[in-house]
């Protein structure tokens, strides 16, 4: 969740809501409930879930280079009582240069 810089036209943001809470669930959503059931080790039925997508987002300042850009995605979800956040990333994690980065003490995920 770096400084994505999208000014020079390079890279899109996504996004879709999934309310579930008396309707069928897409697979997304029963996917999403099968990985927290599985990492939280608990029963899990979402009643609303969101994906966002940023593709191919350059890093701040775009100026500096758009060739090196990165996919990656935030899920949130909740039972109504307790809410999840799944971080995901493309194959092959950060692809932004972190020594290039105003911040130099830069992690993939979250602490």
């Amino acid at each position: 969740w770096d400084n994505a810089d999208f000014s020079r036209g390079v890279g899109t943001t996504f996004y879709q809501e999934f309310s579930t809470l008396n309707t069928a669930k897409p697979p997304f959503v029963r996917d999403v409930e099968a990985k927290v059931r599985r990492y939280m080790r608990s029963s899990y039925s979402a009643a609303w879930t969101l994906k966002i997508t940023w593709e191919k987002a350059p890093v701040y300042a775009a100026w500096t280079d758009t060739r090196k850009t990165i996919t990656y995605q935030a899920v949130l979800t909740t039972d109504g009582f307790r809410s999840y956040i799944l971080i995901l990333y493309q194959d092959g994690g950060m692809q932004w240069d972190y020594t290039r980065l105003a911040s130099t003490n830069v992690l993939i995920g979250y602490t």
